[in-house]
């Protein structure tokens, strides 16, 4: 519905909104405003490139060339990711390597029944590939955050999560307006658009809600949990996203779909019990 203002612009105005909550909430904290120091300005900076505006630059042009199902699931590996690559010491390759398996089936059955059709040379077989790669590419980048992020955090419990999560938001922000200017739309043409105020109601809902709420409630549990067992939480990203794609095709999933998905729950399961 809101395709033709352009994933540039979709990702600017969400951040951009993301970082003036999150301005606002450093000024109009009761305990006082506070800003990090020039070390710490510098991983926020990476860190959210890597976490927000490249992620999601990424996954939504990934889902442009290889629709929903794919990318969803592939941003779905997520989980299995950090519990591999940020397992505790104690916990052996061995117990995951159950979970680690179902999951890969999952995704290598959700990919084999969404490939288009068609010989090597084909468009849109090509547009899919490309699609698939930007999700991975995604996957790797929010993996990457989410490591950092909870290692970071855990360092540092003299920070708080809410003022971890304003200073991400501000340089959010902050990125996502510079993108704007060198490659979104100007206002005149964003003005001219149909569905102006959808736009702007998901802008509002996205920045809020599911960048500056979701960052709050995320920064406090990566500071009491486990980068392994944390990134357990991306699952529910998952399921909703599959369910918002047959949702919004107006269908009901394939059985191919329906076996992926059981067998990418399955995984996930079975890793957090390794966990246990």
């Amino acid at each position: 519905m809101v395709g033709h203002f352009g994933m540039v612009n979709i990702t600017a105005a969400r951040f951009i909104v993301f970082g003036a909550v999150a301005g606002v909430a450093v000024w109009w904290r009761p305990t006082g405003h506070r800003w990090p120091d020039a070390r710490q300005a510098f991983t926020v900076l990476g860190l959210s490139g890597l976490g927000f505006s490249g992620y999601y630059l990424l996954l939504a042009f990934s889902i442009v060339d290889a629709g929903t199902e794919v990318p969803s699931l592939v941003i779905g590996t997520i989980p299995a990711w950090m519990m591999l690559l940020g397992r505790p010491a104690g916990l052996r390759m061995q117990a995951l390597l159950p979970g680690l398996a179902l999951t890969a089936a999952g995704i290598a059955l959700m990919v084999g029944a969404a490939w288009p059709e068609g010989g090597i040379g084909d468009t849109g077989r090509a547009h899919f590939g490309w699609g698939l790669v930007l999700a991975v590419l995604a996957m790797a980048s929010w993996t990457a955050f989410g490591l950092l992020n909870a290692a970071w955090l855990r360092r540092h419990p003299e920070v708080h999560a809410a003022d971890w999560t304003n200073w991400l938001g501000i340089a959010t922000g902050l990125g996502a307006f510079l993108l704007w200017l060198a490659a979104g739309s100007d206002l005149q043409t964003l003005r001219a658009q149909p569905d102006g105020a959808l736009f702007v109601l998901l802008a509002l809902a996205g920045g809020l809600g599911s960048s500056w709420l979701a960052t709050v409630l995320w920064s406090i549990a990566s500071q009491r949990l486990s980068a392994s067992l944390c990134g357990q939480l991306i699952v529910s990203e998952t399921l909703f996203a599959l369910l918002y794609s047959f949702l919004w095709d107006g269908r009901w999933p394939h059985a191919s779909e329906l076996a992926a998905a059981l067998l990418f729950v399955l995984g996930i399961l079975a890793s957090i019990k390794a966990h246990r």
